[in-house]
């Protein structure tokens, strides 16, 4: 077994800074038990901000990870997507030659006056040099690129994006949209739903190291996989899984994993009880097409390979 300091300082040096950050991806299964687990995800969360990332967590306990959808709109509630917004809107006003003066917000009428100048002269060229930054950067999906552009337009006050607006286009990065009506003036209709809510994942890392950040390190807590019966009523809580939304949790994993080569700058830390192992109903042997792509067939007993797909996670008086 590693320790988990030993392995988050191996995550650290090895990929988070140097490869994953230089638009590298990385998917690592850590098995641990309940008694290093919560330790272990701390260190990963504090190394990941240390190290330049946003970080978000996902609790299969909290959140239903047998849906892509869901993960990526529990990333998308720990995610600042205004101050993203303020970034890129700094960022393209100084590049069209108004650089913000002051630590405000750069409002469209607050840049006119500190440079003298005609805030519609002004609003046209910020705004085209947001359309070349955002809606031509053809490394985050379409929908994705619109949102992200319309919060810009908020954050600069021209009158374009109205309060209902922005708050609806949150809503919608969230999953709390009820009416999609709502975002026809942001030109989106679609719902992010299962058939694009890996692509508007994948748009996310992209988008954060746009704006000064290292990239996106998500952790994944599939712990609560392994309960098979659920407790009685009155001592349930959160979610719990059938056979089935175990095995299309397994084929989302599956699915990230196979997607490294399209993904960039994102790193992804799955937590797993040591059941993922030996668990005939409710571990890999379950879901081959997981199996096949992290378990070490062949592995020295004694000492973990910590470049490996998957590694076991103890206390450093566990090493023999």
């Amino acid at each position: 077994m590693i320790g988990p300091e030993e392995y988050v300082e191996f995550l650290s040096r090895e990929y988070l800074r140097g490869y994953v950050d230089t638009g590298g991806c990385a998917v690592k299964f850590a098995v641990a038990d309940d008694s290093v687990a919560s330790d272990f995800k701390d260190r990963v969360v504090n190394e990941g901000r240390r190290s330049g990332y946003v970080v978000a967590t996902v609790d299969a306990a909290a959140t239903r990870v047998h849906l892509m959808e869901q993960i990526f709109f529990e990333v998308a509630r720990q995610i600042d997507w205004d101050e993203l917004a303020v970034r890129a809107l700094r960022s393209a006003a100084a590049a069209a030659g108004f650089p913000a003066p002051t630590t405000d917000i750069p409002t469209v009428d607050a840049l006119a006056a500190h440079y003298r100048t005609d805030a519609r002269e002004l609003k046209r060229d910020v705004d085209r040099e947001l359309q070349h930054r955002i809606f031509r950067d053809y490394d985050m999906v379409q929908e994705f690129r619109i949102g992200m552009l319309r919060l810009c337009q908020a954050a600069f006050r021209t009158g374009q994006v109205s309060d209902a607006e922005h708050g609806a286009l949150l809503e919608w990065l969230r999953g709390d949209l009820r009416q999609m009506s709502a975002l026809k003036s942001a030109l989106i209709y679609r719902r992010i739903a299962r058939h694009n809510a890996r692509q508007m994942l994948f748009s996310l890392p992209h988008w954060l190291a746009t704006n000064g950040f290292a990239g996106l390190l998500v952790v994944i807590d599939i712990r609560r996989l392994g309960v098979a019966r659920r407790p009685p009523v009155d001592e349930r809580a959160g979610q719990y899984y059938t056979r089935l939304g175990l095995l299309d949790a397994y084929e989302v994993l599956r699915q990230l994993i196979d997607s490294t080569d399209e993904l960039a700058r994102c790193c992804v830390v799955v937590i797993a009880a040591p059941e993922l192992l030996t668990d005939e109903a409710r571990g890999l042997d379950a879901y081959q097409a997981l199996k096949l792509r992290i378990f070490d067939e062949i592995r020295d007993r004694r000492r973990d390979n910590p470049f490996s797909s998957l590694v076991r996670i103890g206390r450093e008086e566990a090493k023999v």
